[in-house]
């Protein structure tokens, strides 16, 4: 592993912990039950991917827009509470692993009571 995995391990952590607190002060209604789950800012620090889920029945490309609007002030943020040489440009998108979870879940629920699921193979 190289020296500067450890420092981007970093930079996304506290871009996310910055981002989460900022959201906190956005008076945006479609942004009320939006969390940031993930951050994944590029080795030259010029873009990050911001993964968010949202308890919110809206659409969550709807929140990505919402998002996107508040862009530069989220970026303002990041630029004002960290020591970076720049300030990467964010990109918004609904956390995959939240959806694969509720479908899960969903799949669980309907199953009859008593049955236990087998692999394809019958496993």
């Amino acid at each position: 592993m190289s020296k500067r995995a450890p420092r981007m391990d970093r930079v996304n952590q506290v871009v996310q912990e910055v981002l989460g607190d900022e959201l906190e002060r956005i008076d945006d209604d479609r942004l009320k039950l939006v969390t940031v789950t993930g951050v994944r800012v590029e080795p030259g620090l010029s873009h990050a991917v911001v993964w968010f889920s949202s308890l919110s029945m809206g659409d969550p490309e709807g929140v990505a827009v919402a998002l996107g609007e508040h862009r530069i002030q989220l970026q303002k943020a990041i630029a004002r509470q960290l020591r970076l040489r720049g300030t990467p440009l964010l990109s918004f998108v609904p956390d995959p692993a939240i959806a694969s979870g509720s479908r899960v879940e969903e799949l669980l629920r309907h199953l009859p009571k008593g049955e236990v699921p087998t692999n394809e193979d019958g496993a």
